[in-house]
C-alpha cells in the first residue's frame, strides 16, 4: 500500500502471555498546501490523493467554485533526508481572475488531522456561502439504500482492514451505488478527497448524492457538504447541535446514529423515504 501504512515491530500481549510481531499502522504525514506559492496551511493527513484534497479543500473554503478555477496544482520542493522528493507539498495555481483566498478565513498554519476548523479567524467566517447550494435539491433517497451505506463504505475501506486507524468518506447515489470512497486519518481531509474527486471530475454541484461518513457529523462536514452541492450527508455516529443547525439552514439532509436498520434523520425529513 506504499506510503498509506508503516510497518512497525510491537509487543503484543494476550492471556499473560507476550509475543512480538510487525503491525501495520496509518502513515500520517504533514502536506503544506500553498496557492500561487504563498503557503495557506498544513494539514496532517495520509498520503495518496493529494491533488484530491487540494481542490475539496479549496472549494470547502470558498477559494474555487469548480475545476476552471484551478489552472495547476503540482508538488515542489520538500526533499526529506535521502534528498527525495517526500510529496508533502502541494502548490496550485488559480486560475487568471480568480481571487486568492481571503483573509477572513485564514487557518492557523498548522491543522491537526482531527479538526479542519481549528485556527479559523472567527466563528461567521465559517459559515462560508455556497455557490452550490443543496435546499433545492429534489433528492429523495429510501430509508433501506441508507441502511446499507454504512457496510458499503466499510467493505471499500481497505487501509482501515489492514490498520484499524482511519476515517473514510464515500459519495453515493441514492440508489446506494458508490462513485467514490477515500481513507485519511483525518475525516475532513478524507470529505475534502472525495468532493476533490468530484472537482477533478466535473461532478460539482454534487446533485443527487449522498455523503457516508465514518464517524460522527461535525459543522464542518456539514459546511463541506453545503459548499460542494451535497443534499443529503449520513454518518455512523452523532451530529454535533452546531452541525444540525447548519444543516437546516443549508436545505441539507442530516442522518445520524446509521446502524443496521435504524436511524436519525435530524434535518431534511422530506428526503427520506420508507
Amino acid at each position: 500500500m506504499g506510503r498509506v501504512t508503516v510497518r512497525r515491530p510491537v509487543v503484543t500481549y494476550a492471556r499473560r502471555t507476550s509475543r512480538k510481531r510487525v503491525d501495520a499502522l496509518a502513515a500520517e504525514e504533514p502536506m503544506e498546501l500553498r496557492v500561487g506559492g504563498k503557503p495557506l496551511t498544513v494539514t496532517m493527513r495520509t498520503p495518496g490523493h493529494d491533488v484530491e484534497l487540494a481542490h475539496g479543500f479549496l472549494l470547502g473554503e470558498g477559494v474555487i467554485t469548480g475545476l476552471e478555477d484551478v489552472s495547476v496544482a503540482r508538488f515542489c520542493e520538500g526533499a526529506g533526508p535521502d534528498g527525495r522528493n517526500t510529496y508533502n507539498v502541494l502548490d496550485v495555481t488559480l486560475a487568471a481572475g480568480v481571487a486568492p483566498p481571503d483573509p477572513g478565513v485564514e487557518r492557523n498554519f498548522y491543522t491537526t488531522s482531527s479538526c479542519g476548523v481549528c485556527g479559523k479567524a472567527a466563528l461567521d467566517a465559517v459559515k462560508l456561502k455556497t455557490a452550490h447550494s443543496p435546499a433545492a435539491d429534489a433528492a429523495t433517497v429510501d430509508v433501506d439504500v441508507l441502511a446499507g451505506l454504512p457496510d458499503a463504505l466499510r467493505a471499500r475501506q481497505k487501509v482501515f482492514t489492514a490498520t484499524g486507524g482511519l476515517h473514510a468518506a464515500g459519495l453515493f447515489t441514492t440508489s446506494g451505488e458508490a462513485l467514490v470512497v477515500r481513507e485519511d486519518v483525518g475525516r475532513h481531509n478524507a470529505v475534502d478527497k472525495v468532493v476533490g474527486w468530484a472537482v477533478l471530475n466535473g461532478r460539482v454541484p454534487l446533485a443527487g448524492v449522498v455523503l457516508m461518513v465514518s464517524g460522527r457529523a461535525s459543522f464542518e462536514l456539514v459546511q463541506k457538504a453545503a459548499m460542494a452541492g451535497i443534499p443529503v450527508l449520513s454518518a455512523v455516529s452523532a451530529p454535533s447541535s452546531l452541525a444540525a443547525d447548519l444543516a437546516e439552514e443549508q436545505g441539507i439532509t442530516l442522518v445520524g446514529f446509521l446502524r443496521g436498520d435504524s436511524m436519525n434523520v435530524y434535518t431534511g425529513h422530506h428526503r427520506v423515504t420508507a
